[in-house]
Formats: structure tokens, sequence, C-alpha cells
């Protein structure tokens, strides 16, 4: 088989609210995700041996070694099947690194669903989400690359329609923030579920996530206060319906109901803060 390439999606967690913890340390989560048709690229081809070169913007951000998760991802397939089939993995960087937009996570999920085709393993895709469920709790709903409801400790999805937001900002004052130490910060406060219903439109849409949260927003702000600078810029922008920060930061998001106001936004935002990250992209369906 020849190359084969594909888009990591950027993942953003339109709210997130931590519900609880195990008592070996994970965290239940309550999280509606969505994706951009915007990322990294995985290209994957036959090889003798299992390698990793990375190349693109933000590649020197990030290390090729054994704890790479796009190596790890492909390690667990060789266990899975029995054997030590070869590949050369190329990753192309595009997304920040530890920017709370499951840069990682999505390269390990599209690594799975790339090898599992070039290596002709014929997984399950519930396999594959067990699978990749040991490898980070954002892992199986980036395998799913669809609109989805997160719960559990990441193995529970449900798939939403969604409409009304078509477009998204994505902002990042290139700070990198640990995951770990967001959550050593916080303070669990277990409000229940959101009873999340997706409505339409994009105003009825940003009303309804009013009423939502991102419990890790605050704990990341006290690590990186130019998160809430990133956060006042975003909210401000013509167009923009809804503000907030993904994940476990320090990436700021901004809803848009059309393309054309986002990428006005962006080359706005890029003008005013040309040391900040910015894009803007369709938000994926999943149809």
């Amino acid at each position: 088989m020849r190359m084969i390439t594909s888009l990591a999606p950027a993942k953003i967690n339109l709210f997130l609210h931590v519900t609880g913890k195990r008592a070996d340390g994970y965290h239940f989560l309550e999280s509606l995700v969505v994706f951009a048709d915007y990322g990294d690229d995985i290209s994957v081809e036959q090889a003798d041996d299992l390698s990793l070169e990375i190349s693109g913007p933000f590649a020197h951000d990030i290390d090729a070694g054994p704890d790479n998760l796009v190596l790890k991802a492909a390690r667990l397939l060789q266990q899975e099947c029995g054997g030590r089939p070869g590949a050369r993995i190329r990753l192309y960087k595009r997304l920040p690194v530890a920017s709370g937009i499951g840069g990682g996570s999505s390269d390990a999920a599209t690594t799975l669903k790339l090898l599992n085709r070039l290596w002709r393993l014929d997984i399950t895709d519930e396999r594959l989400a067990k699978l990749g469920l040991s490898l980070g709790a954002d892992v199986p709903v980036c395998l799913l690359e669809k609109p989805a409801l997160m719960r559990g400790i990441g193995e529970e999805l449900q798939v939403v329609k969604l409409s009304g937001i078509s477009s998204i900002l994505l902002v990042n004052c290139k700070k990198q923030v640990s995951t770990a130490e967001v959550f050593r910060r916080l303070t669990l406060q277990n409000t229940g579920e959101a009873n999340f219903t997706p409505p339409v439109g994009a105003v009825e849409f940003a009303a309804l996530l009013e009423g939502t949260r991102n419990d890790l927003q605050a704990p990341a702000i006290a690590i990186v206060p130019q998160i809430a600078e990133v956060m006042n810029a975003v909210e401000n922008l013509d167009g923009c319906q809804f503000a907030r920060m993904s994940g476990s930061g320090a990436t700021v998001f901004g809803l848009f109901a059309a393309a054309e106001a986002a990428e006005a936004a962006a080359r706005r935002i890029g003008q005013q803060h040309p040391d900040w990250w910015v894009s803007a992209a369709r938000i994926m369906t999943g149809a």
C-alpha cells in the first residue's frame, strides 16, 4: 500500500465539567466536543521498522522519542496484532503543543486509524476506542471525529447534531499549559450534568453555552494569566457569538455563524497580536 495521509483535526471542548474523581485519580468529565477542519497531518507508509519524523511550524516543541503519543499508538497496535509490522510515520505539526485542543490525542487517534488500514488489521471501531482510552481520555472522541457529548473518563460518547455555528476561531498566546498542573489546582465542584439539548441557531446555541462552564479555565488562568487577555480579545471581536477556553488551555475559541466573519476576526486579531497563534476554521459536522 502506498503512503496514506489524513488530517488530525483540532478538538475543541465547548464546555468541560469535572464532575468527580475516582479513587485511582482519574476524573469524571462531561464535555461537548467539536472538531475543526484544521489540524496536524499524519502520513504512514510501509517500512521495515517503526519510525517517526516531525516537521511543521510547531515541530520544535515536540519530541519524536518513545514517549510521543504517535509512537505509543503505533506500538499499541503492534501489541494488539501480536507482530512487529513497521511503518514510516510523518507528523506535520500545525497545532500548538500543550494547548487544550487535543493535538496529541488527535494525532494518536489518527495514527491508530491509519495503521489499522496500512497493516490491514481490520480492528473494529469499538476495539480501537478501548485501545485509544489507554492512551488518553480524549483519544476515543478523537477517533469519532464528530460533535459528541463525552462522559465518564472519556469512554461514554453520544453523537449530537449541531446547527447554527459553522465556524470557529482559535487563538493561543503561545504559552504551554501542563494538564496535570491544571488538575492539581482544580477545586472540584460537582454540580451534576448539563442536560444538554442542542438547539437550532447560533444565538440560541451561544445562550445555552452560557449556562455551562469550563471547570479548568480558572486554574489554567492562574498558571497563565495571559489567557484572560486572549479571552477578552476574542469575545469582543465583531460577530463572535461566544468565547471560552478549550480543554486545559491555553487556546481560546470563538464561535461564529459565518466563515467570513471568523476569517475577518482572525485577520484583525492577527494584526493586533502578531505574536499569538490564530486560525479560523469550519466546524466538522460529521455528516
